[in-house]
């Protein structure tokens, strides 16, 4: 039994369909979707078993990051079942919200990358940076130390300007819709190496 991944960008005239040989391969496909196909449809043969819609998250305009991200990194948003699927004995109609879905979103807590910049470079022997980012010890050695002599700022100031060092919570920075944020690749176990093509 074969078992197809069908979707459908609302407004537009694009679909398509992916066919799987499992079905547990068509779900973890179907919940890996991206953002923009927001119709989604996981077909058994001729029958839907799963069909759904899900808003996207308002975007706070001061951070520009969805409103309500937690610390864990996510946000709930709401999803509506299509018409007429059953669930849990309730029919739904498309525009009944059915259930709450966590989508990954950008955590922030107010600390702003320029004002994080402009501290390291201009007081940054004082240790105010590592203040305001949330770490007090290493800004009171600054302080004491003139920072480091002088070496501590100017390693504070690239860490800072690269994005290496953020807030000690582990929040984001609030950086402006078009400033310079980066998103640093990491490798883990679950990293999947390409082999070359010569193997």
């Amino acid at each position: 039994m074969n078992f197809i991944l069908w979707w459908s960008v609302p407004n537009t005239v694009t679909d398509a369909g992916v066919l799987f040989d499992t079905a547990a391969d068509a779900i973890e496909s179907f919940h890996n979707l991206p953002p923009e196909k927001q119709f989604t449809a996981l077909i058994n043969k001729d029958s839907i078993v799963i069909q759904y819609y899900c808003s996207k998250p308002d975007i706070d305009p001061d951070t520009q990051a969805p409103e309500g991200c937690t610390k864990e990194s996510t946000v709930a948003v709401n999803c509506f079942p299509a018409p007429n699927i059953t669930c849990s004995g309730v029919t739904y109609n498309g525009t009944q919200v059915g259930f709450q879905k966590n989508v990954p979103c950008r955590y922030t807590n107010g600390v702003y990358y320029e004002v994080s910049v402009l501290l390291s470079i201009f007081l940054g022997m004082f240790g105010i940076d590592r203040f305001y980012l949330g770490y007090p010890a290493i800004g009171l050695l600054k302080f004491c130390t003139l920072g480091f002599f002088f070496l501590g700022q100017l390693i504070d100031v690239i860490l800072i300007a690269s994005q290496v060092v953020g807030p000690a919570d582990g929040s984001e920075y609030i950086i402006d819709a078009f400033g310079a944020r980066l998103i640093h690749i990491t490798l883990d176990n679950e990293t999947f190496y390409k082999p070359p093509d010569y193997w």
